[in-house]
């Protein structure tokens, strides 16, 4: 059940001033306003950008159905043979539109894929889902009220009220409409040409998309079917399937007769892990984004989208949830923001803000690393602690723009390697890298011995690929690295020109072994050709490859140092882990235990205040009986149970507990008890035993 209990006025107002700081320990409200201002700010940035990144991923497989809605469109204008082949065989053009099990994702998709079709190929596009149409009865109304706008009486089926005329749902009735709709058009359409609103054609198809196909009942499917195909020569219609599994799932839900009458077209979408690849690597991981995750936070939130719902908007909802948690939290997240304005706020702290920084323990770790006088000034002398955080937060600026290159860099060399040691994603290896010194594992040592055994061909590509990364990237750092890069590829090709002029001195020996000789010199030659082999040195090009190896290794030592190694890391990274569980993984038993236990944590009303584990009066009858079942152990005597509860009850009434017992319990009390029980039965704590008739058995312990 629930209880509604309004604060009063007053009320509210006093925790309003209690809740007014964001953290515990500032109280400032310009600071908190710049802290709520500049949250909003970055959302708003990563929003843009997740946004723009969807529409990136989407455009390709909505151009393909674009041009198929066309194709089968112009089929249907044109009077072909085709088109009149079609017509006889019935066939109704369907788009199988492949996204995925990442089923949250899909409302935004469709929703786009609506937009798209209004605006480039009709204005007749209906979006169904399954739990709207659980009879064709229901398909049909729900198909015209989109279709034509109009109010869809729920109770009322059969019928839809368009401008105060009822029609009666078919598919005659939207066939007639359709027509009248079309002439309508046919006859403004001279005099709108070149205009805007001719940007569909004059008979436009009516789009059908099926949005969660595998939910639909066979037989709504079947029917709709069938009755459309008989007709598809009156009425342009096409499908479109929306399938979250495989398309096989078209032929078991429709027999062959009635998928025949399909002419099916699969599409597929993006995989949602390779979306969700794209979204670190272009929000999370860019310098110009100054919001950073920690390792064991990031790694929450990719565990949920994994193991949970590969659910793309999800994990940039958990990623709103890390942002708006670091602003309320940290105080020191008005630091947290644009380089450009990094230096006005530093000089805008207030001695408050600057006793949070030394409190820090990053900074703490680099003030015990200075001389001793150099302690004293950072501790007591807020001047000169503002020009150290204004230097320590651009050797953190520095950092990043170092860090991102490089990490690209590595996984250029990593993600092709057998088995994968450091993981095939960028976002596996940025893990890595973030949890520990990466060139102390063991995964690490396993990929740059599978890097020294790679080939001539695929080293050069990589090369090749790192001098882009670099080239493109913001660090001033890496023009000596470019130039040490594009030489390897020098000697590379140079090693090449070589290989080509030894080739025919290397082919010698053997021409020797071809000559007509005596045993002795066949022997003796054979002798020194397996003694070379023994004794083989490195070639040129294998001591190259240990040379570029090793040089990328000393990129990784200098550059990828984890993140909780650098001073006021704090300020912009979160890594409060076992808060994003708390709000991302569901514990209902938690909260049901402390719902019922007590009920003044949830209701917050003062009557239901207890102390000392006492079971208050006024509680909910629910609550009373489940904090007694708390009480008893395995088995339950249901009599010794309701008397107890008739006690607690009667006491609150003003009647003489002592005296009650189960003789004495009048009718609502028992009626009160036994609704009771059954809803804790109901949620699972409680069940008929067979042993005694009078007893239920106990199924929770621990304490809920």
């Amino acid at each position: 059940g629930c209880f509604v209990f309004k604060p009063s006025a007053k009320r509210r107002r006093v925790s309003q001033k209690k809740d007014r700081g964001l953290g515990e320990s500032i109280g400032d409200s310009e600071d908190i306003e710049l802290r709520f201002v500049t949250c909003q700010s970055l959302w708003a940035q990563v929003k843009a950008k997740t946004e723009q990144i969807q529409e990136d991923l989407n455009k390709q497989l909505f151009d393909n159905l674009v041009n198929f809605l066309k194709l089968s469109h112009s089929e249907f204008q044109e009077k072909t043979a085709e088109r009149t082949c079609r017509m006889k065989s019935r066939e109704i053009p369907t788009a199988a539109l492949i996204l995925g099990v990442n089923v949250t994702d899909h409302d935004l998709t469709f929703r786009s894929l609506s937009e798209v079709l209004q605006n480039n190929i009709s204005p007749y596009v209906a979006l169904l889902e399954a739990k709207d149409c659980p009879g064709i009865k229901n398909l049909i109304q729900k198909l015209m009220g989109q279709l034509m706008n109009c109010y869809v009486d729920v109770e009322d089926e059969d019928y839809v009220q368009v401008s105060q005329k009822r029609i009666r749902c078919s598919m005659n009735s939207i066939i007639t409409w359709y027509e009248s709709v079309t002439k309508k058009t046919e006859s403004t359409a001279p005099s709108e040409k070149g205009t805007s609103s001719s940007r569909h054609w004059q008979s436009p198809p009516v789009v059908v998309i099926f949005k969660d196909m595998e939910s639909f009942t066979t037989k709504v499917l079947q029917d709709f079917i069938v009755i459309s195909s008989q007709h598809i020569h009156e009425l342009p219609l096409v499908l479109i399937f929306g399938i979250a599994t495989s398309p096989m799932i078209i032929h078991s839900l429709l027999p062959h007769s009635v998928s025949s009458l399909l002419c099916i077209e699969l599409f597929q979408s993006l995989s949602c892990k390779e979306h969700l690849s794209t979204v670190i690597d272009q929000v999370l991981l860019p310098t110009d984004f100054p919001f950073k995750l920690g390792e064991k936070v990031l790694q929450v939130l990719i565990n949920v989208f994994l193991y949970h719902d590969f659910s793309v908007q999800n994990f940039i909802k958990g990623f709103q949830l890390c942002l708006v948690e670091h602003f309320y939290s940290q105080p020191l997240s008005v630091l947290c923001c644009q380089k450009e304005d990094t230096k006005k706020r530093v000089n805008s702290l207030t001695h408050e803000q600057c006793e949070n920084v030394r409190r820090l323990p990053s900074f703490r770790s680099y003030v015990e690393s200075q001389a001793s006088e150099k302690q004293v000034a950072l501790l007591t002398e807020d001047n000169i602690l503002k020009g150290i955080i204004q230097k320590l937060l651009e050797d953190l600026n520095v950092y990043h723009q170092n860090y991102l290159p490089v990490l690209r860099c590595l996984h250029v060399f990593t993600s092709s390697l057998p088995k994968y040691p450091l993981g095939k994603q960028i976002r596996e290896l940025h893990c890595a890298c973030l949890e520990n010194k990466v060139w102390e594992t063991k995964e690490y040592e396993s990929s740059l011995q599978l890097a020294r055994m790679l080939n001539k061909s695929d080293l050069v590509t990589m090369l090749q690929q790192c001098v882009e990364i670099f080239v493109s990237s913001s660090g001033k750092e890496f023009d000596k690295t470019v130039e040490k890069l594009k030489e390897f590829l020098t000697q590379f090709q140079k090693l090449e020109e070589e290989a080509f002029q030894e080739r025919d001195v290397s082919v010698s020996p053997q021409k020797e072994l071809q000559k007509k000789t005596d045993l002795y010199h066949l022997q003796k030659t054979l002798l020194e050709l397996k003694d070379s082999r023994r004794s083989k040195k490195l070639t040129k090009f294998e001591m190259l490859r240990f040379e570029v190896v090793d040089y990328i290794d000393s990129l990784v030592r200098n550059y990828l140092i984890p993140a909780h190694h650098k001073t006021l890391h704090e300020i912009v990274y979160f890594n409060r882990a076992s808060v994003l569980r708390e709000h991302l993984n569901a514990a209902p038993r938690t909260a049901l235990h402390t719902a019922l236990n007590n009920p003044y944590s949830y209701l917050k009303n003062q009557a239901l205040k207890s102390e000392g584990g006492s079971i208050s009066n006024k509680a909910p009858d629910i609550c009373i009986v489940y904090k007694l079942h708390l009480e008893c152990g395995r088995l339950i005597n249901l009599v010794d149970w309701l008397e107890a509860f008739s006690t607690v009850v009667m006491s609150v009434e003003g009647q003489n507990a002592d005296a009650a017992s189960s003789d004495q319990v009048d009718d609502t009390i028992h009626a009160r008890f036994i609704r009771a029980v059954s809803e804790l039965e109901l949620l699972g704590f409680i069940k008929s035993s067979k042993q005694k008739t009078d007893h239920v058995a106990r199924l929770t312990w621990g304490g809920c």
